[in-house]
């Protein structure tokens, strides 16, 4: 499916594959150039509807930044597919040299991950959802859920990046990329009355049936899901300050714990008792 997203990208917006014409080639981007300086800036703003168009301006002018580079790299993916993204490609549609992008995203892997950070705040952007568990914490995870899924549905190329790209803190399990995500959960369950035990558990079960249920969802619709964008240990980001993340930085002895085993028993076991009980109350799951 991917290699048609590829070979569907119109002439007009993909240079010519001569080597000669862009030093930087169709291959993935790696390292910057010698010269180039990695870009500074924080992530990128609060969701990919507050980046601005990824064509160029009609007067061809107007300069680039870390924000409009990533949400280019979002709105390609979602044509196109992942496997189609190249640093050229994506300079292409930015009306600019694939060279010129790594002023803001030093190589392919700061890219992705740049991505599901754009992709990740829309989730914070989202009305719908609240930051703190102020109604509940079940009020609190049912807006978190119907939020993320409706990240899911909008990006769907994009969304399994969400649970393969690696964490900055490596020994949360599940290991997903947003800290943010992981700090704001944990902070409600604790703050609701959950112990640190039984926060971590929560996270574990919650996280592991909502990125199921929606990788599933997400594959249904042709998308791949598979690892072949999880880097080597050679080309890990760097590293990131943790202290804004108090929460996942306390609790990383529990969050490092590998309960997968034990949590599937635990959770075919309670989906076996609920089927028990629609079979005995003679209903559909889903009634």
């Amino acid at each position: 499916m991917q290699g048609e997203l590829c070979d569907d990208v119109p002439s007009d917006d993909v240079p010519s594959d001569d080597p000669a014409g862009d030093p930087a080639g169709d291959a993935p981007a790696g390292d910057a150039p010698a010269g180039d300086a990695p870009d500074r800036a924080g992530p990128a703003a609060r969701g990919a509807t507050a980046v601005l168009p990824a064509g160029p301006a009609p007067n061809g002018r107007t300069p680039l930044d870390r924000r409009r580079v990533l949400g280019a790299a979002v709105e390609y993916i979602d044509r196109h597919g992942l496997a189609a993204l190249t640093m050229r490609r994506l300079g292409a549609a930015l009306g600019v040299e694939a060279m010129a992008l790594y002023r803001y995203v030093p190589g392919r892997e700061q890219l992705l991950d740049g991505v599901v950070e754009t992709v990740i705040d829309e989730l914070y952007g989202d009305p719908d959802v609240h930051m703190e568990a102020a109604h509940g914490w079940q009020d609190f995870l049912q807006r978190l859920a119907h939020g993320v899924r409706r990240i899911a549905l909008a990006h769907p190329e994009v969304f399994p990046l969400v649970a393969t790209r690696p964490p900055a803190a490596p020994w949360v399990r599940p290991p997903l990329r947003s800290l943010r995500w992981v700090e704001s959960f944990l902070t409600a369950m604790t703050d609701s009355g959950f112990s640190d035990e039984a926060a971590v558990g929560a996270y574990r079960a919650y996280s592991s049936f909502l990125l199921g249920h929606l990788l599933l969802e997400v594959s249904q619709k042709g998308v791949a899901i598979n690892a072949e964008d999880v880097p080597g240990d050679g080309d890990a980001s760097p590293r990131t300050d943790l202290r804004s993340y108090p929460s996942v930085v306390r609790l990383e002895s529990l969050l490092s714990r590998d309960e997968t085993a034990a949590e599937f028993e635990e959770a075919l076991e309670n989906l076996l008792g609920r089927l028990e009980t629609v079979r005995q109350e003679g209903r559909a799951p889903g009634d």
